[in-house]
């Protein structure tokens, strides 16, 4: 069943029996409704008090599956449980079962609304009446001088006619529990919606969880309500937008059914809500509301949630609201719980509070586990939007900074470019993401708080470029310029940092120019805001003497430029530090023939390995470029070894299609062809033009210059043969 799983409470079959009478002081009730005909009073109960149903339920139909199949079996002494996220259908599924048991099923159909206890113990009372209930009963239960809970079992359990019973928002159940409201009945079935998922409260109940729906279903949800508005893909697109939540489907439609003088298409609408701010978002959904069942905050996308959230700072859990505000610094995305146990978290809510906020979260339905590995939490993204729209100012850049700091703890740490291995990127990806896009929306965020978040991403787009992923490192690297300059002036180190990193992408995608002029700005910027000796200084020439030389044939400028970084680095931080190796792995490359001093590469290998060790990236990248530089200078066959291994290493780590891996592998092909290992060499270049066309696209320089060589090696092949 999309969106659904069935499970049953633990208990003894019976939910929440009274052991005997309970003296409640009622609440009272007067007028002309009430006392001239009680069953209709105060809304008549033979139908369901939900405003505009549905105009076909989509999805759920393993759900319904198992209710139809409960009732027409003539399932009684039974409650069933609906529960999940508010916005996502319960109410509706519950009023689809409701039709089906009245309509075709011959039972009576009995609805109580149970949003709190007075809707409740009217609701009841009025069952009662329905069910034969006499006025002297009801003033006596109303009085006190009677249980009214035991009241409106006794009539129920005395009914001729079987009947269906469905107690609608009973989001805080110690009401039910508190006066014994909830019972099973031989004469007939409960069906409960909730928000409410802990299984104590439900005991002896079968539980089913209501969640979003699936693609096709969602978009027909919109297509139901604005049949005019465009077509299903455009709706599945919106659907997407909206996380295919019932709720915001709901008012998506009711808005885009109902313009007159100038109305939207479903294109417009989506448009709409991609360039708004969270605040734009949020308050266009709500729009739809007009069309549909008014302002019951219910319904409405701001608001809804906060019952929930209320609910808990009355139970004592006020750490419960800060705590999704934290979480809507983030994505929607499951988010691994290991950041919950940072000691970061500590700057907004006590730590020793963390874990009770998050359990009422959860039994509140506003946020779910996800297993593992890892163990995640997943929040929905209207319901994020909508807690970022109402998260007070002054609260927001403590937010902003303790979610940064907690994420920075799973990214890679840029200080240490010599990283053996990175942590895993793609579970937090898109939190960084969404961090940066919450900044920008909450402008509140002091400057080191920015830097902070800036920070992040560029561990990110670090991350993302060791892994060889060239274009999500642009895209978020790019992303986080466009924001940042808003917030930060262009100067601000944090986005010279970032300027040099989509820089570097520019030239790995083969967009040379681009990258020039990127990393010349960056130069510019780094001299001016450092000065022309400083480390950040000298990583901006570092990034642009490859463009230089390998993109654009301009090698006398780029051998100067890495000279200067070489010298610096070894001048600033000292010749062995794994900055300053890196930069010699480069010179390996460009200074090659009888300029390079032959004992150059010996003497990098042997302090790469005893800085950072065998096998080390940088070590490996120092071999495979000092077999570059024997090749050269024409000696393959000491070359060979070297570049063999580094193939080896390089797939072992990365995988066979990593660009550090190809290049060793197109190396290896040129050693094994200067050597007239035709074969080999063919077979080599082969892996390598197929891998970069299926990885790059068969317009990148990489790819073209590949299968050149690959053209060339079939040649001296034939040649030979």
């Amino acid at each position: 069943m999309s969106g659904s799983t069935e499970g049953r409470a633990e208990g003894n079959g019976r939910v929440y029996q009274s052991g005997g009478d309970q003296h409640i002081t009622e609440h009272h009730h007067h007028g002309d409704a009430w006392t001239a005909a009680p069953w209709m009073a105060p809304d008549s109960v033979r139908r369901p008090a939900i405003g505009r149903s549905p105009v076909v339920l989509r999805d759920r139909v393993e759900l319904m599956t198992r209710l139809r199949t409960a009732l027409e079996g003539g399932s009684t002494n039974q409650v069933y449980v609906l529960y999940g996220l508010g916005g996502c259908g319960k109410t509706a599924v519950a009023s689809e079962i409701f039709r089906s048991a009245t309509a075709e099923g011959g039972r009576i159909g009995l609805w109580v609304n149970a949003s709190d206890l007075t809707s409740l113990r009217a609701g009841m009372l009025a069952v009662a009446a329905d069910r034969g209930a006499g006025e002297g009963e009801l003033t006596a239960a109303r009085s006190g001088l009677r249980a009214a809970a035991d009241l409106v079992w006794d009539r129920l359990d005395r009914s001729e006619q079987r009947w269906l019973l469905v107690i609608d928002n009973a989001d805080d159940p110690a009401i039910l529990r508190d006066g014994s409201w909830l019972r099973t009945s031989p004469r007939g079935t409960t069906v409960v919606t909730t928000r409410q998922v802990a299984a104590r409260w439900w005991p002896g109940a079968e539980l089913h969880h209501v969640g979003v729906l699936p693609r096709e279903d969602a978009a027909r949800v919109l297509c139901d309500l604005a049949p005019e508005s465009g077509t299903v893909e455009e709706a599945a697109e919106i659907a997407d937008r909206l996380g295919r939540l019932p709720l915001a489907l709901t008012l998506a439609g009711g808005y885009l059914a109902h313009q007159v003088i100038d109305p939207w298409s479903m294109a417009e609408y989506g448009r709409a809500l991609d360039r708004g701010t969270e605040v734009d978002a949020i308050d266009l959904l709500d729009q739809g509301a007009a069309y549909g069942n008014g302002n019951d905050s219910r319904h409405l996308a701001s608001s809804t949630w906060e019952l929930s959230l209320h609910a808990l700072r009355t139970l004592g859990l006020p750490e419960a609201t800060t705590l999704i505000r934290l979480l809507a610094c983030w994505s929607h995305d499951p988010l691994p719980l290991q950041l919950m146990a940072g000691t970061a978290i500590s700057e907004v809510l006590p730590r020793a509070r963390v874990e009770m906020a998050l359990r009422g979260l959860l039994d509140h339905s506003l946020t779910r586990l996800v297993p593992g590995p890892p163990r995640c939490l997943r929040t929905h993204g209207v319901l994020l939007d909508s807690i970022a729209r109402s998260t007070p100012a002054d609260h927001r850049d403590p937010l902003i900074g303790t979610a940064a700091a907690l994420l920075g703890t799973a990214l890679p740490d840029v200080t240490h470019p010599w990283a053996r291995e990175d942590p895993p990127l793609s579970q937090f990806a898109p939190h960084a993401r969404a961090l940066l896009r919450r900044t920008s929306q909450w402008t509140e965020a002091v400057p080191t708080t920015v830097a902070r978040v800036l920070d992040c991403a560029l561990r990110l787009v670090v991350g993302l470029h060791r892994a060889g992923d060239y274009a999500s490192a642009l895209s978020v690297a790019q992303d986080a310029m466009a924001r940042g300059t808003r917030l930060l002036d262009a100067s601000h180190p944090a986005l010279i940092a970032i300027r040099q990193r989509v820089g570097r992408a520019l030239y790995r995608l083969g967009r040379y120019e681009e990258a020039e002029s990127v990393h010349r700005l960056a130069l510019a910027d780094s001299t001016t805001a450092f000065g022309a000796h400083a480390v950040e200084t000298l990583e901006s020439c570092l990034g642009l003497s490859s463009v230089l030389y390998w993109g654009l044939g301009q090698k006398a400028e780029a051998v100067a430029l890495l000279r200067r970084a070489v010298e610096g680095r070894a001048a600033t931080l000292g010749t062995a530090h794994p900055s300053t190796l890196i930069a010699r792995t480069y010179l390996l490359e460009f200074a090659v023939g009888p300029e390079l001093d032959p004992a150059t590469g010996p003497e990098l290998l042997e302090d790469c390995r005893s800085v950072v060790g065998p096998r080390h990236p940088i070590t490996l990248a120092a071999e495979l470029n000092y077999g570059f530089a024997l090749i050269v200078s024409g000696h393959q066959r000491q070359a060979l070894p070297l570049v063999r291994g580094a193939v080896s290493a390089f797939e072992d780590t990365h995988g066979p299609d990593h660009p550090k891996t190809l290049a060793a592998r197109s190396l290896l092909s040129r050693a094994l062809g200067e050597l007239g290992l035709l074969e080999e060499a063919v077979a080599q270049a082969e892996l390598v033009a197929a891998a970069r066309a299926r990885v790059l696209g068969p317009e990148h320089p990489w790819t073209a210059w590949s299968l050149e060589r690959l053209a060339e090696r079939r040649r001296a092949s034939r040649t030979e043969l």
